[in-house]
């Protein structure tokens, strides 16, 4: 489905429930997942472009069949095409799709990002992004005058902390 979707560094939230209480609710464009004709077990992905009883152009871009090629769709089927329409496997190539292959509807695509390392202050509990600042430890006022608080900071040593941070 490129470029509409990546190859990596994306999930998807896919609607399974619409689709079963209502097959009614396809529309022409919706990202439609389904069971691939080909290799049955294998969940595939594409853009609805016909719904039953239209009449599909089979090839708008002519390169797997003459653009002047026209179907009508039958009772149960639809016509699905992928995105990427030179590289794509889909109804140009297999046909209508029986409606008990599709699964759902895509609702909505996360980007998944590569997160950056965390450094969790153990005092606090606080998870603190590298360029963040760190707080001002709290210490309680003892009765000797010296302080008990003993900031610490998980995977890090003595020699990477800030100067305000290091005991002494």
């Amino acid at each position: 489905m490129l470029p509409t979707m990546a190859d990596q560094g994306e999930a998807v939230i896919e609607n399974r429930l619409s689709f079963r209480l209502n097959p009614g609710c396809l529309k022409r464009g919706d990202l439609v997942t389904f069971e691939s004709p080909l290799a049955p077990g294998r969940l595939v992905c594409k853009r609805l472009l016909g719904l039953p009883g239209d009449i599909i152009c089979v090839d708008p871009t002519g390169s797997k069949a003459p653009s002047s090629e026209h179907v009508v769709i039958p009772r149960g089927h639809i016509w699905l095409m992928g995105d990427n329409a030179d590289l794509s496997r889909d109804s140009r190539d297999y046909g209508p799709v029986p409606l008990s292959l599709v699964r759902g509807t895509l609702w909505a695509r996360v980007r998944l990002a590569q997160l950056p390392s965390i450094t969790t202050h153990v005092r606090t509990g606080l998870s603190l992004q590298p360029r963040d600042h760190l707080p001002e430890p709290y210490s309680l006022p003892s009765p000797l005058g010296k302080s008990t608080a003993i900031p610490t900071l998980a995977q890090n040593s003595t020699s990477n902390l800030p100067d305000r941070l290091v005991q002494t």
